[in-house]
């Protein structure tokens, strides 16, 4: 029984292996259980396995390689126009192996254990900025409640908190004083415990070679530059820097029909946290760097001229995406004059 394609649907407990042959079809579609899964791979000979790029997807594919296996993460939105018929795990598994095989697919690259530490430590960092942003907001909506009003920023809420607390002269019951102490303490820990991620990801980040060339980059800092190496690896699944800059949705969303096309707004596909990142980042470069960057505001002065900032901060985004590939790529150093030529 010769294997050419075995796609996984993933899950929890419950695996489903659809088998295909040379000809395309269907040898087995059985369901597997997870102590069982390790064994049952190992018994085939090498072949190429294909699963959705989703939860524990770049766990097994280490695991499957491992093994001498090739492995294709195929993006779960590519799976989905091959489900035929109603939804179970046997269709969604042969779902896969067809997405598998269609020409000019882009796979999802496996990250490796040093990737999934910083990507895992970007997003614990930014379940506390919300936790952060929350609690701010909370003591702050308590205090009006109160008559006691709190500046704008955290770091001012954190050092007039006290002072509010201290001040008998103010409508706060000692009920209030006490939740919003606690409360005080909660969000100083939050903060502190932002500040130890961000240690970290910097110095695990600090092992990539590519990202000290990547400081440089205005607009790109260790948090950018870190979730950038995190996303791409190596960034050899990438061509040119144009997809790089298409697979984080920083290009124009396109909608043609009878020859027309119009370019619409930036896809937003991809990536959602990193694109954030580097448009926030494109916009402190524009808005607070450009005098000690005279290079930056000769290219991107014309754009605000013509298309206004926001897309002016885009195109930043978008240019910064770019070099980054390459620099990671290559190893190159950043050029400001050769990277920022002015718009003619």
């Amino acid at each position: 029984m010769k294997i050419k394609l075995l796609g996984i649907d993933l899950a929890k407990n419950v695996f489903q292996l659809c088998a295909l042959n040379q000809a395309n079809k269907v040898l087995f579609n059985r369901t597997v259980r997870r102590a069982q899964l390790r064994s049952t791979i190992v018994k085939l000979e090498p072949t190429t396995i294909a699963m959705e790029a989703c939860s524990s997807a770049h766990y097994w594919g280490r695991a499957f390689e491992d093994m001498g296996h090739q492995v294709l993460l195929v993006p779960a939105q590519h799976v989905t126009p091959f489900v035929r018929g109603g939804k179970s795990d046997a269709r969604d598994a042969l779902a896969i192996c067809e997405a598998a095989e269609r020409p000019g697919l882009h796979p999802v690259p496996i990250k490796s254990i040093e990737q999934q530490d910083i990507q895992l430590l970007h997003r614990l960092r930014q379940r506390q900025v919300q936790h952060s942003t929350a609690l701010a907001n909370q003591i702050r909506s308590l205090g009006r409640e109160y008559g006691v009003i709190f500046p704008a920023g955290i770091k001012s809420l954190i050092k007039r908190l006290p002072e509010a607390l201290e001040d008998g002269s103010n409508e706060l019951s000692p009920v209030a004083r006490y939740a919003l102490a606690d409360q005080h303490r909660c969000l100083i820990e939050v903060r502190q415990a932002m500040k130890a991620f961000l240690l970290q990801i910097e110095q695990l980040a600090g092992q990539h070679p590519a990202y000290v060339n990547l400081l440089p980059l205005p607009g790109i800092g260790p948090m950018v530059a870190s979730a950038y190496i995190a996303a791409i690896g190596n960034g050899n699944q990438f061509k040119c820097g144009r997809q790089v800059s298409a697979w984080l949705g920083l290009v124009p969303r396109q909608y043609g029909t009878g020859g027309q096309i119009q370019l619409m707004g930036i896809s937003k596909s991809g990536d959602r946290y990193l694109r954030t990142l580097m448009i926030h980042g494109a916009r402190a470069a524009i808005t607070g760097g450009m005098k000690n960057n005279p290079e930056l505001a000769l290219w991107v002065q014309p754009i605000i001229d013509r298309q206004g900032f926001n897309k002016a901060v885009v195109a930043t985004a978008n240019k910064m995406a770019r070099i980054s590939w390459v620099i990671v790529t290559t190893g190159e150093a950043f050029d400001m004059k050769q990277a920022f030529k002015p718009v003619a």
